[in-house]
């Protein structure tokens, strides 16, 4: 059974002294429930202090974005090796990456690559906008993603991977999918490609997460489908009762 996983991205928010007293209290509630990986990914600036407040809890820390470059005349960049120093995860691809930056899928494959071969585990994130959605694209446009996202990955580098389905029109909305129709992009789609990547036997085990509009009121609906595995969830993450309740909602899958 794949072990449930759940991932806040706290985007850019919060200053440093302000995620001090946000990791202070929800740090109790998260270690309450081991049976979750729970991950904590605040802005760059954060993460030296989050790593130094989360260790030998058993909490996660991740970036929110690399560059693929080790070192060099790379100005405002953050290489894998620094990620590296602080994390042992980090977010790529993330929609508003994809939006606002230019992230394209084979700048997403380069990210994937280089946090690899430094250790890092990927949250590698997919999903369609409300247009593609609307004119019945979204299996061509997260095959697309997930293919070309993933290139050149060995299937052994495949199990190392976890996988967010984020559909865009869902990220920030308020709008979520509902469980089922998550499902069904998991079933139909994200996983049958991770299966021709990387064989079937790898693809079952790679953790899948559901995010967008992920709250305490409905995670549980998103953690009761077979396919589900977690969540990466946004807003949701800043508020600690809320993001612990979340953490709490998928511990009673297992």
């Amino acid at each position: 059974m794949r072990k449930p996983f759940v991932a806040g991205n706290w985007k850019m928010n919060k200053l440093a002294g302000q995620a001090k007293i946000l990791v202070e209290e929800m740090l109790p509630g998260l270690q309450s429930v081991p049976a979750v990986e729970s991950v904590l990914c605040p802005p760059f600036l954060s993460l030296m202090l989050v790593s130094e407040l989360v260790a030998n809890t058993g909490i996660g820390v991740g970036a929110q974005n690399l560059f693929w470059e080790t070192s060099g005349a790379y100005t405002g960049e953050v290489s894998p090796e620094m990620v590296r120093e602080f994390c042992d995860y980090v977010i790529l691809g993330h929609s508003e990456r994809r939006a606002y930056f230019g992230e394209t899928d084979q700048t997403l494959n380069k990210r994937v690559l280089a946090a690899l071969k430094v250790g890092l585990t990927p949250i590698v994130c997919v999903g369609e906008t409300l247009s593609e959605n609307e004119a019945g694209l979204t299996a061509d446009v997260i095959h697309r993603q997930v293919v070309e996202g993933l290139a050149n990955l060995t299937a052994e580098q495949g199990e190392k991977l976890v996988v967010a389905y984020e559909p865009v029109w869902a990220i920030g909305t308020g709008r979520a999918a509902s469980g089922p129709v998550a499902n069904t992009v998991l079933a139909d789609i994200i996983r049958p490609t991770l299966a021709d990547l990387f064989g079937d036997e790898v693809a079952q085990g790679i953790r899948i997460l559901y995010g967008g509009s992920v709250t305490s009121a409905n995670a549980a609906e998103f953690f009761g489908q077979p396919e589900i595995d977690g969540a990466l969830v946004g807003g949701a993450s800043l508020k600690p009762a809320d993001f612990v309740a979340i953490v709490q909602a998928a511990a009673q899958t297992i």
